[in-house]
């Protein structure tokens, strides 16, 4: 696009006209800048970095049961829906989800419709019917591409239109082709730089009534999963964005009006391998806290240590009886006895909820939420 093209475009875009004028991709700016280029070897690197000590934890279960409820309590809060960590921990588990509040239930469907979306990747790679599927199982209701006009994204602030999407279901649709087709036909561009132009024109396009910006941010991880530069979808990448909410959305609508790709690119690019570095380093504080905790009980408890039961109080924080009985590491009695003498030895802390007993990894969830874990009371070891 010739800057006279840009500057035309920016000057007649109206906020409250649907955008069904959206360029198809890939976009004809330039993408591939001196300072994208150098900012893309920083974030492979770190991603490269993140894929490997990923293996280093050997029971995986305690990865993709953590890191991802990370990312689906920040991203769901970028869209107002709040929920704690620790609430979200606590009803993670099916058997405790009835009683969620609905805030931590929808967050939780998002950690389901990534989970999904992983694992659909063995099948197919992402297309608009993965989006589809992504969107239906975060809001819980049947979902499908827009079909009637009037959706329009206003300033929380002043509550004026600063965009609408496109309208129409062919038009959108013909949108999420072309989409469909940047996402597999351009081999050519690095693809955390499509990874970037993929997450703008999917939030462009706005193709459901509702939920548009967690689809999409399910969908960069799977992209990453997809491309192979990780091997989960572990990158709490909303992390960064829920800490630079106001550029996220301002650097989205730039490209909208101005054209300003580069910004935009480089947000993303730096967003990934600021992320990509602090789950690296919870992976590694996750793993020595994971050692520590076998050494001590090794000594404390010869006789009930197992590999295993270190394995299930990390893959399930907030550890209940049962986890431990189904992953048939004891029967229920000896189960309750050994969370019990966890707790005795400070390693757990025995909460009562209702009628179910909660043995919690506070120094996990401290290391989860970026803090310095307490030390481990002497007196009880």
């Amino acid at each position: 696009m010739s800057e006279a093209q840009s500057t035309s475009r920016a000057t007649a875009f109206d906020p409250q006209t649907p955008y069904n004028d959206l360029p198809a991709l890939p976009p004809r700016a330039e993408i591939d800048s001196k300072a994208i280029l150098k900012a893309c070897i920083g974030a492979r690197a770190q991603l490269a970095t993140l894929k490997e000590s990923a293996k280093l934890i050997s029971q995986q279960s305690v990865l993709i049961n953590t890191i991802p409820l990370l990312e689906a309590q920040a991203s769901s809060e970028i869209e107002n829906i709040v929920t704690t960590t620790d609430r979200l921990f606590q009803y993670a588990q099916e058997a405790g989800q009835a009683s969620a509040d609905p805030a931590t239930k929808e967050a939780l469907r998002y950690r389901t419709a990534l989970y999904q979306g992983y694992k659909s990747l063995s099948d197919r790679p992402i297309t608009t019917s993965t989006a589809v599927d992504v969107c239906r199982t975060i809001k819980g209701v049947e979902m499908d591409i827009r079909r009637v006009p009037g959706v329009a994204l206003m300033n929380d602030a002043t509550r004026q239109v600063v965009y609408t999407p496109p309208q129409g279901e062919n038009a959108v649709r013909g949108l999420l082709s072309n989409w469909e087709r940047f996402l597999h036909d351009h081999d050519e561009i690095d693809p955390l730089i499509r990874l970037a132009i993929m997450h703008y024109q999917f939030e462009a396009i706005h193709p459901f009534t509702d939920g548009n910006g967690r689809t999409g941010r399910v969908l960069n991880l799977l992209f990453l999963v997809e491309k192979g530069l990780l091997d989960q979808p572990i990158l709490y990448l909303s992390r960064y964005i829920i800490s630079n909410k106001a550029d996220y959305y301002r650097l989205l609508l730039k490209v909208t009006t101005d054209s300003a790709w580069e910004e935009w690119i480089l947000y993303m690019l730096a967003a990934v391998e600021s992320t990509a570095q602090w789950t690296t380093e919870r992976i590694h504080e996750i793993k020595t806290l994971m050692q520590t905790t076998a050494d001590m009980l090794r000594k404390a408890m010869p006789g009930g240590y197992s590999r295993e039961l270190v394995e299930i109080i990390f893959a399930q924080p907030y550890c209940r009886i049962s986890n431990v009985v189904d992953a048939g590491i004891a029967q229920r009695a000896t189960a309750s006895k050994l969370l019990k003498e966890l707790a005795r030895l400070d390693i757990l802390v025995e909460l009562q909820v209702g009628r179910e007993k909660l043995f919690i990894n506070p120094r996990l969830m401290q290391v989860l939420k970026g803090e310095t874990p307490r030390p481990v009371s002497t007196a009880t070891v």
